[in-house]
């Protein structure tokens, strides 16, 4: 029962990470964070007291946290794309493309890499979409680690979604 996810917000918001109920209880009862959302139906009991169900909770000192980015790697790009082929929306033998390709000078990038089916790869070569005919679903990008927290988790509490920007 404690080991529920409990959201963490910055002093300004911003998502933090994702803990169980009871590290987020450890800090409300040390008055280190407060609750912003609960679960109205659930309750914690001890002896003596009665606790709401935490869901969302904020800490009261803003946590410096270093630019936290997301490593450039295979898996990271075809987690972002959704195992996706970007070209035909394939989900079978799936490879990195280099929209601009390495002899054209195209670099290793967020930017640069997208998800593609081997067909679509192997009938891209070595041109750009645009030469090639081929169109892309979505244009690729630098993905937050809030994009990841979302994936982590699977399915997204309802009174989360305002503060992971959904």
């Amino acid at each position: 029962m404690l080991d529920a996810n409990v959201l963490i917000l910055n002093q300004d918001y911003q998502p933090l990470s994702v803990v169980n109920v009871k590290k987020s209880m450890h800090l409300l009862v040390l008055n280190k964070a407060e609750m912003i959302h609960d679960y109205p139906q659930r309750k914690i009991k001890t002896m003596r007291q009665t606790f709401h169900y935490p869901s969302v909770i904020r800490l009261n000192k803003y946590a410096r946290i270093p630019f936290q980015y997301i490593v450039l790697s295979r898996k990271n790009v075809m987690k972002r794309d959704g195992l996706k082929c970007q070209y035909c929306a394939s989900t079978r033998d799936l490879t990195i493309d280099h929209i601009i390709p390495r002899s054209r000078g195209g670099q290793d990038s967020w930017e640069n890499l997208t998800t593609a089916c081997n067909s679509c790869n192997n009938k891209k070569g070595n041109k750009t979409p645009e030469e090639a005919g081929m169109k892309l679903r979505k244009k690729p990008y630098r993905p937050s680690h809030i994009l990841f927290l979302r994936e982590y988790l699977g399915t997204i509490e309802e009174t989360w979604k305002p503060y992971l920007y959904m």
